[in-house]
């Protein structure tokens, strides 16, 4: 099983993650932010990928420092879980409707971070929570998983299926691409022999 645990721990946060690349998407999951809590409730379940996370962050501030360092921690979980990436898809992408929002992704376990961030929000918040951190959190997730990663919300009008629909698609995109191809389970899917970065 590929699985990783990792702690994160700073003056503002105190974060600690484990994750299972072949679950079952199963999710234990506590932020302190409700609606962080079922975003990332949404990429456990539709990546099959199991995370369990404990954050505790300075939220009397905002809710900043906590999101993005969700992101970090869970992408440095995922980056230890692949390890070598032997055998992995690599590359994967997901069109992801609800209802009125069509939200596309596409990514590349690379080793080479890289964030191409195409979704935009009609108002600031989604009830307490600024929708300006949603793109915090997936460039510090693609940072420090290693992953190339393009999220582009095509159209749509309700915020909250907006931002559900990007995590959806990264959850099945990151499906397809952390699974292993058995025609070549053993080999680094590169010419270079590594995924490295």
């Amino acid at each position: 099983m590929r699985t990783a645990k990792v702690e994160r721990q700073t003056n503002e946060t105190a974060i600690a993650v484990e994750v299972n690349l072949d679950g079952t998407g199963k999710f234990d999951i506590d932020t302190g932010i409700g609606f962080l809590d079922h975003m990332l409730e949404q990429l456990s379940k539709h990546s099959l990928i199991d995370i369990t996370l404990k954050a505790k962050g300075d939220l009397h501030i905002d809710m900043h420092h906590t999101t993005e360092d969700c992101g970090i921690a869970i992408g440095q979980a995922v980056a230890k879980a692949l390890g070598e990436r032997r055998g992995i898809g690599r590359y994967a992408s997901a069109y992801l409707p609800m209802d009125e929002t069509l939200v596309r992704i596409a990514l590349d376990i690379s080793g080479r971070p890289f964030l191409i961030w195409k979704a935009s929000f009609s108002q600031p918040k989604i009830g307490d929570f600024d929708t300006e951190l949603f793109r915090e959190w997936f460039q510090a997730f693609a940072q420090n998983a290693g992953i190339t990663l393009h999220v582009e919300a095509l159209y749509g009008e309700n915020n909250h299926h907006i931002a559900e629909s990007c995590f959806k698609g990264l959850a099945r995109a990151l499906r397809q691409a952390v699974e292993i191809d058995p025609r070549q389970s053993d080999v680094i899917p590169s010419t270079k022999g590594s995924l490295a970065g």
